[in-house]
């Protein structure tokens, strides 16, 4: 990270319990500390969404990146139109739409690559006998194909709903499309996830 985004060794406290909208605001009004305090909420996600649509760890570096930098340069005109994670991730769509379109190429998903939560983390294992460790590992393997398969839509909606937590409302306004498009995108992306898993039981 550059030196302008590190974040402080120990956060501001009062700033803790205030909504995004509101530490936002703060920032805006010339409060770096609440800067820091929206970055320690949001980077952990935020990287990740970029990591599992891009080809490695240094595109996802350099996206995640840009789009702070993009919230630094624009903080002076932010307003309160919507919760300020569907604004964040609307600066990361169009980050990440306007680097593909650069590059004419096809977004990919790159879980597991060494930075942030392997996805072993994020699904239960409930036992440590071998056997069944290794069928674990196969399904999370056959997951991660059928996530680099699907259509580049339907993978940023289910991303969307999965590390940020998006609601329905919120990824079609981050994404720039209506509430049906979205609900359509997300469905059809967890129908087409559980159909292939279901496919090697």
């Amino acid at each position: 990270m550059s030196a302008q985004l590190q974040p402080a060794t120990v956060l501001p406290v009062a700033d803790l319990g205030a909504t995004d909208e509101t530490l936002m605001l703060q920032y805006r009004a010339g409060d770096a500390d609440a800067f820091t305090v929206l970055y320690e909420r949001h980077k952990g996600s935020l990287y990740r969404y970029f990591l599992r649509q891009s080809d490695g760890a240094a595109i996802a570096e350099e996206l995640f990146q840009d789009v702070w930098l993009n919230l630094i340069r624009a903080r002076t005109q932010y307003t309160v139109q919507a919760k300020f994670s569907t604004y964040l991730y609307r600066l990361a769509h169009n980050r990440l739409v306007d680097y593909y379109r650069r590059q004419s190429a096809v977004l990919t998903a790159a879980w597991n690559d060494g930075a942030g939560p392997p996805l072993e983390e994020t699904l239960p294992i409930d036992t440590q006998e071998p056997e069944q460790q290794m069928q674990i590992r196969s399904q999370i393997a056959r997951l991660v194909n059928l996530l680099r398969a699907l259509p580049e839509v339907q993978r940023e909606a289910f991303l969307l709903r999965e590390e940020a937590g998006m609601t329905v409302d919120e990824i079609a306004e981050a994404t720039g499309v209506e509430r049906e498009t979205a609900k359509s995108r997300v469905r059809y992306a967890i129908n087409r996830l559980r159909r292939g898993l279901s496919e090697d039981l």
